[in-house]
């Protein structure tokens, strides 16, 4: 018996009541909210006034615990004494048995007091004729002290969403959610029990964040009804859009492998993809899913009107054509520059003893590419303006789609330094592995092609003097062609950085969250990390008030867990292994195209 008063006494001092500060000045009444056993806790919610029929208090109670999926009840009464009620403290503790209860809290406040007292009953509470004894009492005095108060901003905690606290102890492994998180979802679900306002006609009243009227806007309700026809009518137009590209014509090769590699068509289905997704019927499942499809809406709405920045920048004052005129003789200069550099590597550079033969040819060969390539720009100069300016239309669908355009018009008029870096890659590749195979011969080994290793074998006199003389050729040649190797690999990888910034900024345009970070910065109590109590009063006879207040997440955070998935355009090998391709000479694409980076898997 002992064992199990003090069980008693311990569960009763870590009791904990959530009460919304929007009644604490409400007039007296009934407190409707949930028990939390596990915790031992209680959420108030509101407070349903007196006059009431305890019949429709059921009743409603019933109803809002069906629409809200929250399992409401009465956890007790709630007095706030005025002029006339001097019996209304009695009343309500009468009703405690009409309403069926495990425990009855019995809170009143008193005009002036900062403080409310508490008292806990139980579900058979003691007869009225009964006179208790001073042990009694004074475990009454006690049990006044054992509850704690903790004052919440009802609205703050409606409108928030809790996340995993970062660098913190997970949830339970049994599946089990903590306090708080019940806490959180308690309000958050009981969403239908805050539509009464005072200004319902209902034979019921009550108090709570929106007992004064319902919080909301004209011009969101307004936008609520124009997205249905939009959307519908963004979803037919994406239905001709996918039916158009499927089309067997776009199928042929190469076709697909020349989508595949523009930026501008994958930037194109990336966009699709998204308002596919933007467009679909079905509501978003819960809070993650509506803030990515928001973060979607916000970022297509700011790159739609950058874009038309930029496309009244390019058509006001004739910048076009002034753009066109610079091109041409732009890529003479370059042109003239690559002749100047080819004419220097076929002399002594840097006073280096080349081999004079390959030198030539591996000059005049370069020459002459740079010379198709001045006569290809000059053949397309009276159309360069006509090309910028339909190009420049590009950009009424976007700023990404027309970052995506110059990545690809940087690609193409920059295609003959690319030809020169895989001609000089190419050679210099075939060199090193001859020179390494030929290095095993000396040594007796070779290539187990089927195996994957190197053994030993044996040569004849032959095949040992042939090796020796082309290994001879190959590491004489070799200076020369790692020379032009080295050179066209530096360009090639300018060329890459330069597309490389365009693809990060494409990359941070398509997925920074832009509606998240603007709630973090406008309304950061809608993305809490955690919660924080200060103390409110403690008053000698009252028990300990505390107010909960919101600790909003990182903004680290925030990119973190709401970032939009993306096509990754991220280097695809590490720094020690790019430098192993560049010294064997094998051909590196840094700036490629895969499906979806790893922040897709948090989408759902």
């Amino acid at each position: 018996m002992l064992d199990n008063k003090k069980k008693e006494d311990e569960s009763a001092m870590v009791l904990k009541v959530f009460f919304p500060q929007s009644c604490n000045l409400a007039a007296s009444g009934l407190l409707v909210g949930r028990w939390i056993p596990e915790h031992d806790s209680a959420v108030v919610l509101a407070v349903i006034h007196y006059p009431f029929i305890p019949s429709h208090v059921k009743r409603y109670i019933q109803q809002m615990a069906s629409e809200s999926r929250v399992k409401l009840s009465v956890l007790g009464s709630w007095s706030l004494p005025q002029d006339g009620e001097e019996g209304m403290e009695s009343f309500l503790r009468d009703l405690g048995t009409i309403f069926p209860h495990q425990r009855w809290l019995q809170i009143s406040r008193r005009l002036g007091h900062k403080g409310f007292t508490c008292r806990l009953l139980g579900c058979t509470p003691p007869p009225k004729e009964v006179k208790r004894s001073e042990d009694e009492e004074e475990e009454n005095e006690e049990e006044k002290e054992k509850v704690i108060f903790v004052h919440y901003e009802q609205r703050k905690v409606m409108l928030s969403q809790l996340h995993p606290i970062q660098n913190g102890i997970p949830e339970s492994k049994d599946g089990s959610l903590s306090e708080l998180r019940q806490v959180f979802h308690t309000v958050s679900s009981s969403g239908p029990l805050f539509f009464m306002d005072k200004y319902d006609d209902g034979p019921l009243k009550s108090t709570h964040w929106q007992s004064e009227g319902r919080e909301g806007s004209i011009i969101v309700e307004l936008l609520k009804r124009a997205s249905v026809p939009v959307c519908m009518l963004l979803r037919r137009i994406l239905a001709v859009w996918t039916w158009i590209c499927s089309m067997r014509v776009f199928e042929v090769f190469p076709l697909p492998f020349l989508w595949s590699k523009l930026s501008s068509c994958v930037q194109l289905s990336y966009r699709t993809q998204l308002l596919k997704t933007l467009s679909s019927h079905k509501p978003a499942e819960n809070h993650t899913q509506f803030i990515r499809k928001a973060n979607v809406f916000v970022s297509f709405l700011v790159d739609v009107g950058l874009g038309l920045l930029l496309a009244s920048w390019l058509y006001r004052d004739n910048h076009i054509s002034m753009i066109a005129n610079m091109l041409v003789p732009a890529a003479d200069h370059v042109a003239q520059e690559l002749q100047d550099l080819l004419q220097w590597l076929m002399g002594a550079p840097a006073g280096l003893k080349m081999n004079r033969a390959l030198d030539q040819v591996l000059g005049r060969f370069f020459l002459y590419h740079i010379h198709l390539w001045i006569n290809y720009v000059h053949l397309l100069s009276p159309f360069m303006e006509s090309i910028l300016w339909y190009g420049g239309l590009s950009a009424c669908l976007g700023l990404t789609f027309a970052l995506s355009l110059l990545s690809d018009m940087v690609a193409l008029l920059t295609f003959h330094i690319y030809c020169f870096y895989v001609y000089g890659a190419r050679l210099y590749c075939l060199k090193i592995y001859g020179l390494s195979s030929l290095w095993r011969l000396f040594r007796g080994k070779k290539w187990n092609v089927l195996r994957q290793r190197v053994d030993s074998c044996s040569y004849d006199m032959d095949q040992l003097f042939i090796g020796t003389l082309l290994f001879t050729i190959l590491l004489f040649l070799l200076p020369t062609t790692a020379l032009y190797y080295l050179v066209f690999t530096l360009l090639r990888l300018v060329i890459v950085l330069f597309q490389g910034v365009i693809h990060l900024s494409l990359d941070f345009i398509n997925s920074f969250p832009l509606f998240a970070m603007g709630l973090r910065v406008c309304r950061p109590y809608r993305l809490a990390e955690g919660v924080r109590f200060r103390v409110l009063s403690e008053e000698p006879g009252s028990a300990l008030h505390l107010l909960m207040e919101i600790n909003p997440l990182k903004s680290s955070a925030v990119v973190d867990t709401y970032r939009l998935p993306t096509y990754s355009c991220y280097p695809q090998h590490s720094w020690g292994a790019l430098a192993k391709k560049l010294f064997v000479g094998e051909l590196i694409y840094p700036w490629t195209h895969t499906s979806a980076k790893g922040h897709a898997a948090k989408a759902d």
